[in-house]
């Protein structure tokens, strides 16, 4: 990604101090989303890094997920699966479980979300908007292969990093912004 275009991206997002709880630094993507410049040149960087790795679909994780893949698998003309949070599925789903710093929590996916044709395996970019300690995403690429499919890289719009969120996922990772 060029320097001035990951600066539109990063200067468009707004950082809240202390939310949700004193010492957390929120990355606030909304005002990415309603700022045209900054969501579409991130859109166009997607689209431009993806377009060659001959994906089936993009899965984007419950919610902020879907703002971003949604529209990266519509301009790659290719499919859309949302992994949502459980019990907002309509159909037969398959979902696992990752663990939060007080319990857990669990996401799903329903069981023929990633069919192809011929019968191969779906080659699949995972999306979200943050990387923080990686619970979630690593139990979507855990659906993603448990239905079959192939996570091919995970995608992230922010990594903090300093959680080590990336060493919970055995997948590559992709991420624009780097904390």
């Amino acid at each position: 990604m060029k320097a001035e275009d990951r600066k539109i991206i990063e200067e468009s997002i707004r950082v809240i101090p202390d939310f949700p709880k004193p010492g957390v630094m929120f990355k606030d993507i909304t005002t990415m989303l309603n700022n045209p410049k900054a969501y579409n040149t991130l859109i166009k960087h997607l689209v431009d890094r993806y377009k060659s790795y001959n994906l089936d679909y993009i899965a984007g994780i419950d919610a902020r997920g879907f703002i971003f893949g949604a529209a990266l698998a519509s301009h790659l003309n290719i499919g859309f699966v949302p992994i949502r949070k459980k019990g907002k599925l309509p159909y037969t789903t398959v979902s696992e479980k990752y663990s939060l710093e007080y319990g857990f929590d669990e996401v799903e996916v329903h069981i023929d979300a990633f069919k192809k044709d011929d019968n191969s395996k779906a080659r699949v970019l995972l999306i979200d908007d943050l990387l923080a300690t990686g619970g979630t995403a690593s139990a979507a690429t855990r659906l993603i292969d448990r239905v079959g499919a192939e996570c091919v890289e995970a995608c992230f719009i922010i990594e903090l990093a300093f959680l080590n969120g990336a060493k919970k996922l055995d997948t590559p990772i992709y991420s624009i912004i780097k904390e």
